[in-house]
């Protein structure tokens, strides 16, 4: 959605010929279609989705505003990438101790809830 408006203020202010910004749009949502669909896939969609938050910001050079757009997605992905691999780490944890509940107390009980 950032490109798709990013996009279409640089058509509004004539900021770059249409071709480029068609492009260029088509390109990045692309793009981060893309890394989205790998990020589960290991790190090659986590080094993508970054690559992108940086070619996001960089797009500040034709609409200036998305310096700060870009910006600030480009930390809420940060963020992200931090909480989930809290996240992860703590599913570890959790589904380790279910495991060893089970085995101590029975596969039967832990499925009936007792």
């Amino acid at each position: 959605m950032v490109v798709l408006f990013a996009g279409l203020v640089a058509y509004g202010l004539r900021l770059a010929p249409v071709r480029e910004i068609v492009v260029g749009g088509l390109v990045l949502a692309v793009w981060a279609v893309l890394a989205g669909a790998l990020v589960r896939r290991g790190t090659v969609g986590y080094v993508l989705g970054s690559v992108l938050q940086v070619a996001l910001i960089a797009t500040g050079l034709v609409v200036p505003m998305m310096y700060v757009v870009g910006g600030l997605f480009a930390v809420l992905w940060l963020v992200s990438l931090r909480i989930g691999g809290q996240i992860d780490a703590e599913r570890v944890v959790r589904e380790d101790a279910e495991r060893e509940y089970e085995e101590q107390h029975g596969a039967g009980e832990a499925a009936t809830g007792r």
